[in-house]
């Protein structure tokens, strides 16, 4: 089960529901990787409202990382989840949200996205 205050998310992803989370570490390797100079510069890339394809690869791959996967890029790549494309689109801009705690990021990360809504209690 994901624990939200640590920025943990959960996802179908290569048929297995997979945890992730922007560790400092995950966040250290997508500064390099998109050669962001700090967390600022990192949180306005991603709320540019423009994510390329190897972006959100990236993003999805390091939250994999970060909760203690040991997958490749290229891994991640080959692997497909529920809605396809659009599919990695959620899961990186929920991840996203999770880390810098802004709901906005859904928005302009993934224009026309929803949030998933959570399951309501069985009662």
């Amino acid at each position: 089960m994901p624990n939200p205050y640590r920025g943990e998310i959960e996802a179908e992803i290569g048929g297995t529901h997979r945890r992730l989370v922007l560790t400092l570490g995950a966040l250290a390797e997508l500064e390099a990787a998109f050669a962001a100079d700090d967390l600022v510069a990192l949180a306005e890339r991603f709320s540019g409202g423009r994510l390329k394809a190897a972006d959100v690869l990236r993003i999805v791959a390091a939250g994999l990382r970060g909760a203690g996967e040991r997958v490749s890029d290229e891994e991640v790549a080959a692997m497909a989840t529920p809605g396809g494309a659009i599919g990695f689109v959620r899961i990186a801009a929920d991840l996203l949200a999770a880390t810098f705690g802004n709901d906005d990021v859904i928005t302009t990360a993934a224009p026309g996205l929803q949030r998933p809504r959570a399951p309501q209690d069985a009662r």
